[in-house]
């Protein structure tokens, strides 16, 4: 595909990038407080346990793999307006919102619900899952933001500039623990006050890839930062902060 002109592919990736970000969220956000009920998948029986096992699935597969060595061509490839080096942290979000779109768009509800929030206790469980979210953006915020929503892509592109990645993020929640940005998703997944079949599944297998994942990304920080990065685990937990020293 022959690229467009740079700033009219950066114009084109902001919006398509940051668009597909925002509703992205926007669906998560629904999703998880309705029980991932609405959802428009049609399945019914064992093929709709199989297919809503595959969205889940295909979250953390294709997530990981674009971000190693071998996935990074590809990803490169996937920049809907070329210029793919530039715009390789663009076509990640986009990529990753994308595929929550699917998640939450496509999956189809089994109809169990076993818990629906009302009263105080109601009350309580909504004030957590907001707690939850608010966590989240904290994190992505210590960890960049312009990297996180993928807006560092199309900006150096704008520019003209290569793309700034900063450095390993030491301050905020990374202070606390290595990985707040999983911390909190799980948290987010946790939270929700609508407790369903359909969300037990999900929470399951991303809860599990908030655990295991970031194993992935610490070896790469490994390779980046050496000696920093060794000193750094060696002085901050995982994933649940120390209630002491």
């Amino acid at each position: 595909m022959k690229p467009l002109p740079r700033r009219l592919a950066a114009i084109g990736m902001l919006v398509v990038c940051h668009g597909s970000f925002v509703l992205a969220v926007g669906s998560m956000v629904f999703a998880l407080a309705t029980g991932l009920q609405n959802a428009q998948g049609t399945l019914r029986g064992a093929a709709a346990v199989f297919a809503d096992a595959g969205l889940v699935l295909q979250f953390p597969v294709l997530h990981s793999f674009l971000l190693s060595r071998r996935g990074a061509p590809t990803l490169r490839r996937l920049s809907p307006f070329g210029h793919g080096r530039t715009l390789a942290p663009s076509t990640y979000a986009l990529v990753a919102s994308l595929q929550l779109l699917l998640v939450f768009w496509l999956w189809s509800p089994s109809g169990v619900v076993w818990h629906q929030p009302t009263g105080w206790t109601g009350a309580l469980q909504w004030g957590l899952f907001a707690a939850a979210w608010l966590v989240l953006q904290k994190a992505l915020y210590d960890a960049g933001l312009a990297l996180q929503t993928g807006a560092a892509g199309w900006l150096a592109l704008w520019r003209n500039r290569a793309v700034d990645y900063g450095g390993m993020p030491t301050h905020g929640l990374f202070a606390c623990v290595r990985q707040p940005i999983y911390l909190g998703f799980a948290l987010v997944l946790l939270t929700a006050p609508v407790w369903s079949l359909d969300w037990l599944l999900l929470t399951l297998g991303w809860v599990a890839y908030c655990v295991v994942g970031p194993r992935f990304k610490e070896a790469r920080w490994a390779r980046l930062h050496g000696p920093r990065f060794v000193a750094y685990r060696d002085a901050v937990p995982y994933l649940l902060p120390r209630l002491r020293r």
